[in-house]
């Protein structure tokens, strides 16, 4: 039985999968306990701060320790990495200044089949942390497939800026419109586009349980693409 060649890549795409995970159901490892290891941290407690975290490092930064103090999930170990330090843990962060370390994690890794991010090494990542924009329930990651984090970084200052809060209002509005709309799952996804189909120049929602929101909704993406729009005019 012959296989099927797999399908060729084409230039300038990004084959990273995204996917938003439940990280305080995991347990983490960071490897690292100074600029690096608190930059990782600190990413980690901004998304999933009630994530379990045992952070390993011959030296541990004041800055560090202050950051962790408040979190009694994360368990601090002022010492050198042992390899018995990746048991009972799901994804591990090479965060020193230590090459040859970082190969030694990830190797000792790999064979545990846990997942493993290392610090400035796209090339022995298993996944990267992106440039995250949040308003409320909003969540928007942006990948540069690990060529450019300062790419990334500006774009979401720009995101940060010009989307509106309101954004996170409408969400929460949205929910409960989707809960009072009565019928089967057609249907309610058929209402459901209804509140945002004048922006697609279709009629209007107008049941009571949706036209103020659904006014709202539109007024608030309409002023997003306006600005958005101006922003990059200016640059």
């Amino acid at each position: 039985m012959s296989m099927s060649s797999p399908t060729p890549t084409p230039a300038g795409f990004n084959p990273l999968f995204p996917v938003f995970l439940k990280l305080e159901q995991f347990r983490v490892l960071l490897v690292g306990g100074g600029n690096v290891g608190l930059e990782k941290l600190t990413a980690i407690l901004r998304s999933s701060p009630a994530t379990a975290v045992t952070v390993v490092a011959t030296w541990i930064s004041p800055a560090l320790r202050t950051l962790a103090a408040p979190y009694p999930r994360i368990r601090l170990h002022e010492r050198p990495f042992q390899e018995t330090d990746l048991e009972n843990h799901d994804f591990v962060f090479a965060a020193t200044d230590d090459p040859v370390l970082h190969r030694r994690i990830k190797a000792a890794a790999t064979a545990r089949g846990l997942l493993t991010n290392v610090a400035d090494t796209p090339a022995e990542c298993d996944f990267y942390l992106s440039s995250v924009v949040q308003k409320g329930d909003l969540k928007i990651a942006i990948s540069t497939n690990g060529k450019s984090p300062t790419v990334a970084k500006r774009l979401r200052a720009m995101l940060e800026e010009t989307l509106p809060d309101e954004l996170d209002t409408v969400l929460q509005q949205m929910t409960v419109i989707r809960g009072q709309i009565r019928g089967d799952f057609a249907a309610k996804v058929k209402s459901l586009n209804a509140v945002t189909a004048e922006l697609t120049g279709g009629p209007a929602y107008e049941s009571p349980a949706t036209r103020r929101w659904r006014r709202v909704a539109t007024g608030s993406l309409l002023a997003l693409g306006a600005v958005v729009a101006v922003a990059w005019r200016k640059r």
